[in-house]
């Protein structure tokens, strides 16, 4: 029997990916991580979002309080030319799941600081999960990685504001 090829992979060939299409808010301690793993320094910068959804935090005040600034910019993941995020490469990303940042870790499960929400965020292509297949199965997650992953982004984003 062969192994079919991950969502992710198919996903890739089917349409423009999340790493090619996502503005990626790092934490700071997300940086850190990012940095020790890969000696690399220089890969944010901070940027107005070019997608205004980025900006509609009216459900999470936490978050637009603690990642966004006076003029409304973010420390975002740098770009390749081509739109891809840096850390995208032929495999797919190429930093370990622990060293990526927690945004990246969490998607596509949707959240605001109170929890994870039942709905997923959209993107994801479904029409390629296997009858009866579910999305998070197919990507091999778990709810509890993911609220381990949900705290400690809120954890980080508050020490953050705090810091400055």
């Amino acid at each position: 029997m062969t192994q079919e090829e991950f969502l992710c992979v198919r996903c890739a060939r089917h349409m423009k990916t999340c790493c090619q299409t996502s503005e990626v808010h790092p934490t700071q301690a997300d940086v850190r991580r990012i940095a020790d793993y890969s000696g690399r320094s220089g890969f944010t910068e901070y940027r107005v979002p070019e997608n205004e959804n980025y900006l509609d935090q009216d459900d999470d005040p936490a978050w637009s309080r603690h990642v966004f600034r006076a003029d409304k910019s973010r420390r975002v993941l740098k770009r390749k030319s081509n739109g891809d995020c840096t850390f995208l490469g032929d495999a797919g990303c190429v930093l370990p799941l622990e060293t990526r940042p927690l945004v990246c870790r969490l998607y596509p499960y949707d959240y605001t600081e109170q929890g994870l929400l039942d709905e997923l965020t959209p993107g994801c292509p479904l029409e390629l999960l296997a009858p009866a297949q579910g999305l998070i199965e197919a990507l091999d997650m778990n709810a509890d990685n993911a609220r381990r992953w949900h705290k400690q982004l809120y954890s980080e984003i508050r020490m953050e504001s705090e810091s400055e």
